[in-house]
């Protein structure tokens, strides 16, 4: 498919309450800004066109669901550069934290600056959708730029990857979030041997796991008793390590009708855990512990 034919479209400008009273502190762990355009540009080589999608309108979505903390997700539309989001950053510092995608030629100087204006890890993305693989290597040099900060290393990637390298994530010298469930097929079940490892990896210690996008698995034929399921296991397996985040403004989306309203997703955490001290955790303690919030 040539770029200029996949569309994202806006997020849903009408978002919903939840409904249920979300903790003080709430934090969603994954979103994404876009532009701008004619202040942070977008990358030649980039899949798709989106709408501007700054850093109000996402704060405004935030105020009505009752989110008060934030990391923003670099996204690939902004390639390396970092302005986007220490800029967005700098609008709410103590609400907001970000992660960047991981670039090989940062110095030490402009790692230090990242950090002193709110990043709290990098991101990398290596979806067999986006063409690009893992490597072992590539990991370890990403790591060793930053071992010295409290940061954290995102994974976008498909579970086959995880379990491929389970070992090398559980070793890390810092801890490793992965989106998304890590794209894993709902369908197949907890009893899948991927998905257990997957469990098993985040229960060991270092791998945290967002239990956001449960759109973009539906989207690939999970059903949402599944998600439900597979998001109980990981909760009993890791407590301690799950986080959620609602992926505004739904860059996956390429189709009419099927843009989720975040009020919807955030409702969905109340299924994951019924238990109002568990969604506490979730949604506060674990993500102001990785995050470095006060």
């Amino acid at each position: 498919m040539e770029t200029r034919l996949l569309v994202n479209y806006p997020p849903d400008p009408n978002p919903r309450p939840a409904k249920f009273d979300p903790p003080p502190g709430t934090c969603d762990t994954h979103f994404h800004i876009y532009g701008p355009p004619h202040l942070y540009p977008y990358v030649e080589n980039r899949r798709s066109t989106p709408p501007a999608a700054p850093i109000g309108h996402y704060l405004n979505m935030a105020r009505v669901l009752g989110i008060e903390r934030g990391v923003l997700v670099q996204p690939n539309v902004h390639g390396f550069e970092t302005a986007v989001v220490t800029d967005a950053i700098a609008q709410a510092p103590q609400r907001l934290r970000g992660v960047i995608n991981a670039n090989p030629d940062l110095t030490e100087g402009e790692i230090a600056a990242l950090h002193a204006g709110g990043v709290r890890g990098i991101r990398l993305n290596i979806t067999h959708a986006h063409g690009t693989d893992f490597t072992r290597d590539g990991f370890a040099a990403q790591i060793a730029k930053i071992a010295h900060l409290p940061w954290s290393v995102d994974l976008h990637c498909d579970l086959d990857s995880v379990v491929s390298h389970a070992e090398l994530l559980d070793r890390a010298a810092l801890p490793v979030v992965l989106d998304h469930f890590a794209r894993c097929d709902g369908a197949k079940g907890t009893d899948d041997p991927d998905f257990r490892v997957m469990a098993d990896l985040a229960a060991a210690g270092n791998v945290w796991i967002k239990i956001g996008g449960a759109d973009r698995l539906m989207g690939r034929g999970a059903a949402y008793a599944d998600i439900v399921a597979m998001a109980h296991a990981l909760i009993d397996a890791a407590p301690d390590r799950i986080i959620w985040g609602t992926d505004w403004p739904h860059s996956a989306v390429w189709e009419p009708g099927r843009m989720p309203n975040d009020g919807d997703l955030l409702d969905m955490v109340a299924d994951y855990a019924p238990d109002e001290d568990m969604r506490r955790k979730i949604l506060t303690d674990n993500p102001a512990a990785l995050y470095g919030f006060d």
